[in-house]
């Protein structure tokens, strides 16, 4: 989680995610071979685990996994797996675990990491030959494909770049999602890595049903989550006042709301697997079972 995101309507923007992301890939936590049902899971990380509830569901689902959520806060979940444990730490200070891992889950983390391949380095290291690293994460622009969010005067796109500028400013820039995969292949040593891409409608524009109530409930997280998400970064990077942050998202609000604006964001799942032999040669995929 974002050290510069605050505020308590963020435990609800966060579970409201989780179940968005789960009515997105057809109700999958993910889509490395350690989330399929069946599959005999050893030890998983799940890094920025926020209310931890990624973290429970994949206990529940895999009773014979041992699962580790960490963050830079505490985890307040209270009904919790006996196979789930949390720790607070800072996941860019020294990585020091008892044993690695065959599964490590990273969800939006865009803008809290200060150096991605440092952190896809860590995570690699931390993975056991034949083990997976998925990242779920979002582009921070809009996107429309009939170009009714008009860049130039849109509230939302305003709002986006701004938070793009101040992620930069903080250290921590919002990251061009599908480059990841080069760098994951290319120069950390990921084989086999895949990219998924989905859609989030702003609100619930589209004809599509399924479509339609992901805009509908990504309307919620919207509504739930523009100021948890702006408040820090625009009064320390923009020094704009409370007031001027609170009066600028009632424009933002309202084209979010609006239906003649096909706005959505593209929401990807980026799975790699760490080699079991580190050449690469003849490298078996590994069996799960």
């Amino acid at each position: 989680m974002s050290p510069v995101i605050e505020g308590f309507t963020l435990t609800k923007t966060q579970d409201l995610q989780h179940n968005i992301f789960l009515l997105t890939f057809d109700d999958k936590l993910g889509f490395a071979p350690p989330c399929q049902k069946g599959a005999e899971v050893g030890r998983v990380l799940d890094v920025g685990t926020g209310t931890g509830i990624w973290a429970v569901d994949f206990g529940d689902e895999h009773p014979e996994a041992e699962v580790l959520g960490i963050d830079l806060s505490p985890c307040r979940t209270t009904s919790v797996p006996p196979n789930v444990d949390f720790e607070v730490g800072d996941i860019e200070d020294e990585w020091i675990f008892d044993d690695d891992f065959d599964y490590i889950h990273s969800r939006m983390m865009t803008s809290s990491i200060a150096d991605w391949k440092d952190y896809l380095q860590r995570c690699y290291e931390n993975l056991t030959p034949g083990g997976y690293l998925e990242l779920q994460e979002s582009d921070v622009m809009p996107s429309s494909d009939d170009g009714t969010l008009e860049r130039s005067t849109s509230a939302l796109t305003k709002y986006c770049a701004l938070l793009l500028e101040a992620s930069v400013k903080l250290g921590r820039g919002y990251q061009d999602i599908p480059k990841l995969v080069d760098l994951m292949r290319d120069e950390i040593g990921f084989v086999d890595v895949e990219i998924k891409r989905y859609k989030w409608p702003v609100n619930a524009w589209p004809r599509d049903k399924r479509l339609q109530e992901l805009g509908l409930w990504n309307g919620e997280n919207l509504s739930a989550g523009l100021e948890a998400f702006a408040m820090a970064p625009f009064t320390r990077a923009h020094s704009w006042t409370r007031v001027e942050v609170e009066t600028f998202l009632v424009d933002v609000r309202r084209e979010a709301r609006d239906q003649s604006i096909h706005a959505y964001w593209n929401i990807y799942s980026i799975v790699g697997r760490k080699p079991i032999r580190q050449d690469g040669d003849g490298d078996p995929e590994p069996s799960l079972k």
